[in-house]
């Protein structure tokens, strides 16, 4: 049985909706460039680290949440003054993060599963 909760938002906009709709509860968030018609992001760092989040998310705590969030298409996400690097700093995409604390693996640090789990696991 599935202990956490799965969101999945597109934009700024739904990730601060789906956070401020769970306030309370441990949020983890991913954030992926969008993917296309196929599935595909057009970030190819998301797409090697996907299925390492994703294979370590049994070790999400009991009640958590955990936010997919694609942060829209290359040319908004290369805009230095898009919502997601002016308002949550983030640097690059993949960032998963442990919110509203200074954890977080940015880009190559998602393919290593052992991080993945350590973010999940430890308070």
């Amino acid at each position: 049985m599935v202990h956490y909760e799965e969101v999945n938002v597109h934009g700024y906009e739904e990730f601060c909706k789906a956070v401020s709709d769970r306030k309370g509860k441990e949020i983890f968030a991913y954030f992926s460039g969008t993917k296309d018609d196929k599935g595909t992001s057009w970030c190819p760092d998301c797409v090697t680290a996907e299925p390492i989040v994703r294979g370590e998310m049994s070790h999400l705590p009991d009640g958590s949440v955990f936010i997919y969030c694609q942060v829209g298409e290359r040319a908004y996400w290369k805009d230095p003054n898009n919502e997601f690097k002016k308002t949550l700093k983030l640097s690059g995409v993949p960032t998963l993060l442990r919110y509203g604390t200074p954890q977080k693996l940015v880009e190559e640090e998602c393919f290593k599963a052992e991080l993945v789990k350590m973010l999940f696991t430890e308070d």
